[in-house]
This record gives C-alpha cells, structure tokens and sequence, in this order.
C-alpha cells in the first residue's frame, strides 16, 4: 500500500480534520498516518469550538515516526501555530518530499480577515514554494493572494496567479456554490492553462469536512500514482458523491458521507 501523512488537527466530531482524512485515505486504499497539531472539541449546547493547540516538539516526534516509515504524498491541514508551519516546511525539505498537498486552513476572523494572520504570512513564504499544489477555499485564496474578497470567476484566475507567482507548482481554488453560478466550480491552473472544473450544485448544509476530504483524496490519488490533474478531478467526483450524501449528525451540523462515492 502507498502510505500517506496528514499534518493537522483533530476534529473530535468526526466530521474534518483528521478523521476526514483517514476515512479518504481508506477510501482510496492508501495507509494514512497522522501528526497531530491540534485538538478541536464542540460544546454540546451550541457547538462553539476549543480549540487546543499540542506543543511543538510532541508534533516533532509524531513527524519523525511517520517520517522514519516513509511515505509517498502528504497534506497539511489546521497548523494553528508560526512554530508548527516552520517545522513542517523543514521536514517537508530536509525529507525530500515531493508530494505534497497543501490545504491552507484559516481561522476566519471576518468576511475579509483572519484571526492569525502571522499564519498566513507564514504559509505564503515557507509553504507555498514547497506545494504540489494548494488547495484554498475563495477565502484562503483570497488571503494568499492580497486580492481580497473573489467573487467571480475572473478573480479567481488573478488569484491562482498570483499564488503561483509565490512558489505552489499547481493550485485549485475551490468555488464551490459560493459564486453566482449555475454550476459548482472550481478553478485548476497549473502556471499554463486555467481549467474550470463543474458539476451540478447539491443544495444541502451537510457540507462538514468536504475541505478536509477533498485535499485528502488528491492526497491519495498522487500518492497512487495519478498526475496533479487527474488527481484533482478524481477528487472532486468523490467529494460531489460526499457532499451529495451528506447527512445530519446533530442540530448543528451534517458532515459529508466519505463512503459515497464508493458505494456508488
């Protein structure tokens, strides 16, 4: 089996984060490994988040377990500190890694600002020149690229641009149905040609985790041997089969059912 590492947080939910992760990992018959950053609980009478955060050197030694295994492809997810983003860039380097997905997770403070933004500017220098490719939701990208707020697809363009400019060898900027479109789109571009990637809007909140799950499935299929692209379109069928399966786990949330696509 190819072995793949995901570098995130724990979402005690289920839903993100690294069970997201796992539960892809063994949809696509790869052997996922983990690093934890942080820990994430809810509290049960109104799903507010805590957040805590695991020290530094405890996220070293999970790194240097994994890393002493070996794997083939590994994606970042919730790093939640400057230290964690600087250990993982040293890793990522000092290993040799070549596969490598990062999804740019980011605390939204508001509709145009993050609550760390000592993060961001520290995934834009040490991490982004280190990405396969990136995976940032219109925010993330957004914020990566200085553009502010991407409401059309023409932005989109300048924004993947602009994050190519910045060292990532491909990036997909995931639309979704958050743009005034009759379809769900997402934007590839690999420094050469912008590709839209469409399907049809599944009206549902059951989304939980369809970020985490879908950096994790192109995770995997680089990790199977698949190129960027084809990885990033076999990744988001399996997320359009997740999130159209998606089901309520409480009155707060519904995460997206990571068998889905599967079981089709």
């Amino acid at each position: 089996m190819k072995k793949t590492l995901t570098l995130a947080g724990s979402d005690s939910s289920g839903g993100a984060g690294i069970q997201a992760d796992l539960k892809t990992f063994q949809e696509h018959a790869v052997y996922g490994m983990t690093a934890l950053t942080s820990i994430v609980s809810m509290e049960p009478e109104d799903w507010s988040h805590q957040v805590t955060p695991i020290e530094v050197n405890t996220v070293e030694k999970q790194l240097k377990t994994i890393l002493s295994v070996g794997i083939d492809a590994m994606k970042t997810g919730m790093l939640g500190t400057v230290d964690i983003i600087e250990l993982g860039a040293r890793e990522i380097k000092a290993n040799g890694i070549d596969k490598v997905v990062i999804d740019p997770v980011m605390v939204c403070k508001g509709e145009d600002e993050v609550l760390q933004p000592e993060n961001t500017d520290a995934m834009r220098a040490l991490l982004l020149p280190l990405a396969t490719i990136t995976t940032p939701n219109l925010f993330e990208a957004g914020q990566l690229a200085q553009t502010g707020p991407i409401k059309t697809i023409d932005g989109m363009k300048q924004a993947a641009e602009k994050i190519i400019s910045l060292g990532a060898q491909n990036v997909v900027i995931k639309g979704g149905k958050a743009l005034d479109h009759e379809k769900a789109v997402d934007l590839f571009y690999d420094g050469n040609e912008h590709v839209l990637l469409e399907s049809e809007k599944v009206d549902t909140t059951y989304t939980h985790g369809a970020g985490c799950t879908f950096a994790a499935a192109v995770t995997a299929n680089l990790a199977n041997g698949k190129t960027v692209k084809e990885s990033v379109m076999a990744a988001k069928d399996f997320v359009h089969a997740a999130i159209k399966h998606g089901w309520k786990l409480n009155e707060f949330v519904g995460p997206v059912k990571h068998g889905a696509y599967n079981e089709q």
